[in-house]
């Protein structure tokens, strides 16, 4: 019988705790030296096919008839008081069917951190002020031109800094504090240990606005039929978008459906209803017409949410021997107009390394820029680019070698807690990326083309992250006639493969051909529930209920098999479809088909996490870079990604999330930031101006895993592998950078004109 547990979840840094049932556990990990038929093998994309050919339908890809399509006005100003709204121009063109705006929408349509959905004071620039919906888009857009709006202009604050002096203009009516308070951390008297340090390091980073850039904007198609709200919706997390969508209408959930098969890219973006969704719901609902609502590039790079900006203090100590004996770091993370959480800047400062002084504190600082939103580990990609090259600009004056000084602080126990790790990975990873880049010979490299203008230079750095995954997730398999198998579960797949690694974990639990497992996915009327994709907790969440569900089928088929075939349960097992005993074989699909219409539903729940432990994953990257001191060119040429995440369920989905991760990394290293003017307005909100990796800069990417069960995480014995990846790559790459020229890098992204202006300054004395 399935119990009632509280549990902690820890996501991206936030612990929270929820009530979740579970089954008994009817499975033990897999032995870690047990030579499985599917799991661990680079088995294709089930959906590739889909992919490829155009033929798996985006939300974008949503056409019904009489649909309609909604767009938003956006404010110019970065803070301003709406002091009316005329838009009886616009509601007079035909075929447009509504307009929306904070004098015409009651006060009960709540956004984020409580916010009105179309505020009376507009908090920055790209701020939503109305939407219009029409018989087409570009009738949409010719009516937001016809709204006219009088705006009272108000003082406002872009900088974190700037945004907690006395007298800045306040953004929130409890402040610019998020919580109201700067967040603070210590273990043991960093002042003695700062007074212990034989070598003391620090110095000032910036990290800029880093924008999402899904190719699938965010989008919603909602369709009202008298009975149920269907949406169509680009989301991370189909059950909270229906949670949401039922509250503001008033529906029960069974009477709001949410799909979203396919996405096309979220990175963190995509969690909960959007303003386009709310206003797609309602709209659909009051018209009884489906309505579409997708954002333009524009909108998506200014309005849908961004890394935080940081400005980080760091201060780092330690002994002659490496050992480091202090850790102080203020970080401030611009959280934009609003939100209710920010990125873990203090993260790795707290849990890298051993070190028993540590001291942080944390402000998350409201300003009148655009909001902040959850972003492929955030704050720990931005920590990293400050932390690990400190670590580097230690060993520098240590004389030590840099992989040598971290493995000389290497925790073996968390520092945070005190807690052991269900399995620490970190020491392998140093060891496989430095054998693959051939870290001994990297001075070779280094000198390779001292002739010409090419720099060449190595440089690595570290990484920690979560990815423990928790309950509630849920699962069922059930078990069709022709011994062909259907996964039911409500969890989503941005891409990274999820489909494919549920159709693994079945088939190699159940005894099927992977080839008879398919899965429906990311739907809540056909699936149940499974939490949000992020934080690296998918496969770690949602896997091991699939692999129980699928344990519980496979039970019930031996029990059955065995009453068919007058043998006892434990004298048959399935194998490939086939069913087996001592005496004979038989296929499974023979066997059904002769007992008619019985069906097997197998059910599965995730169990909660160890309270003994502390789950993380590591890893460390090392790159080859060239710099060309004539253009300042960058060129990022391997980049050697090692990493612990427990077992491997697929080599290839893993290698396309490390791949992803990588060129991510190197977008924030070398050329991704929000470019704003003085007034606040974003002057690169497109393709064009803002720059992300494409083919052509792509490195020669080098995946080496340390594929190891982790035994006591879950049944699988699996850790996320999402997020990891991103994290040490901007690092690594300023490392490697300075190797090449000698130039330490504080504020990224580290361009052309950055490079040129040190070099010239270095030529005149002048560098750090």
């Amino acid at each position: 019988m399935p119990k009632l547990v509280k549990t902690k979840v820890e996501n991206e840094g936030r612990v929270t705790e929820e009530f979740a049932w579970v089954e008994t556990p009817k499975t033990q990990p897999w032995d870690v030296e047990q030579d499985l038929r599917v799991v661990g093998k680079p088995i294709a994309r089930v959906d590739g096919i889909e992919r490829v050919t155009g033929a798996a339908k985006y939300t974008l890809d949503v056409q019904l008839p009489r649909m309609l399509h909604a767009k938003f006005l956006r404010s110019p100003h970065a803070h301003a008081r709406i002091v009316s709204v005329d838009a009886s121009d616009a509601e007079k063109m035909p075929g447009v069917r509504a307009v929306l705006h904070c004098k015409n929408l009651l006060h009960t349509n709540r956004f984020q951190s409580n916010r009105d959905l179309f505020p009376e004071i507009v908090s920055f620039v790209g701020d939503e002020v109305a939407a219009v919906v029409a018989d087409n888009e570009g009738l949409a857009r010719a009516a937001l031109k016809k709204i006219r709006v009088e705006y009272e202009i108000l003082p406002f604050v872009l900088d974190a800094e700037a945004a907690l002096l006395p007298d800045a203009p306040q953004v929130t009516p409890k402040g610019n504090l998020l919580n109201g308070k700067v967040e603070t951390y210590t273990r043991g008297d960093v002042e003695k240990g700062f007074a212990q340090a034989d070598v003391i390091v620090e110095g000032v980073f910036t990290t800029p606005a880093q924008i999402h850039t899904p190719l699938e904007t965010h989008a919603c198609v909602a369709s009202w039929d008298g009975h149920t709200l269907t949406l169509w919706e680009s989301t991370q997390d189909v059950e909270s978008v229906r949670e949401r969508i039922a509250k503001l209408l008033k529906l029960d959930k069974g009477h709001v459906r949410v799909l979203s098969h396919y996405v096309g890219g979220a990175f963190g973006s995509k969690f909960g209803a959007g303003k386009h969704t709310l206003i797609a719901a309602q709209l659909s609902h009051k018209l009884k017409r489906p309505v579409r609502f997708a954002l333009d590039r524009r909108d998506e790079n200014i309005a849908t949410g961004q890394r935080s900006p940081t400005k980080q203090y760091l201060k780092l100590g330690a002994k002659k021997d490496g050992t480091l004996t202090a850790i102080r770091l203020t970080d401030y993370s611009n959280l934009g107009a609003y939100a209710t959480w920010g990125g873990w800047v203090a993260g790795p400062a707290r849990e890298m390394y051993a070190c028993e002084n540590v001291q942080t504190e944390s402000c998350y600082v409201f300003t009148h820029t655009p909001p902040f939103a959850s972003f492929r580990a955030p704050g720990f990609v931005e920590a990293m680019f400050a932390f690990e090259q400190l670590m580097d600009e230690l060993a520098v004056k240590l004389r030590m070698d840099p992989l040598d000084l971290r493995a000389k602080n290497y925790a073996r126990v968390s520092p945070e807690s005190g807690k052991a790790y269900t399995s620490n990975g970190l020491l392998d990873a140093y060891e496989a990326g430095a054998k693959a880049i051939g870290w001994e010979q990297r001075a070779r490299k280094k000198s390779s083309d001292e002739k010409n203008s090419m720099r060449r230079g190595v440089g690595m750095a570290s990484q920690i992250w979560f990815g423990a995954g928790a309950p509630p997730s849920y699962a069922i398999l059930k078990v069709n006639a022709d011994a062909t198998a259907t996964i039911l579960t409500a969890t989503q797949d941005m891409g990274q493969g999820t489909k494919t690694i549920l159709c693994q974990i079945a088939a190699e639990e159940i005894g099927l051909p992977i080839e008879k497992i398919s899965v429906e996915i990311a739907d809540t009327q056909m699936g149940i529930f499974a939490g949000g994709s992020g934080g690296s907790m998918t496969a770690s969440s949602v896997g091991p209920a699939v692999r129980e569900a699928a344990a519980d089928a496979r039970e019930q088929l031996l029990s059955l098999a065995a009453t068919y075939l007058k043998k006892r349960a434990k004298d048959v097992r399935i194998e490939n479809g086939i069913i087996k005993t001592r005496a004979f074989d038989k296929p499974l699909d023979a066997i059904l088909k002769e007992l008619g219409d019985i069906q097997i539903v197998g059910h599965g729940s995730r169990n909660p996490n160890t309270s003994e432990y502390e789950i993380r994953t590591f890893g460390a990257q090392f790159v080859e870079i060239a710099v060309d001191t004539d253009t300042g060119e960058i060129r990022v040429e391997r980049v050697v990604a090692s990493h612990d995440s427990g077992r491997i369920l697929n080599p290839l989905t893993v290698s396309s999330q490390v791949e992803g991760g990588v060129l991510q990394g190197m977008g924030f290293a070398l050329m991704e930031s929000r470019v704003m003017d003085a007034r606040g307005a974003s002057l690169n909100a497109n393709m064009e101006g803002y720059h992300i990796p494409t083919i052509a800069d792509a490195p020669k990417i080098e995946t080496h895993m340390i594929d190891r069960a982790d035994l006591l995480a879950n049944n699988l014995g699996v850790k996320g592998a999402g997020e990891p990846p991103i994290i040490p790559t901007s690092a690594a790459i300023a490392n490697a950078i300075y190797d090449a020229i000698g130039v330490r890098f504080y504020d990224a992204p580290i361009t052309r004109d950055k490079i040129l202006d040190a070099l010239e300054n270095l030529e005149r004395g002048e560098s750090k």
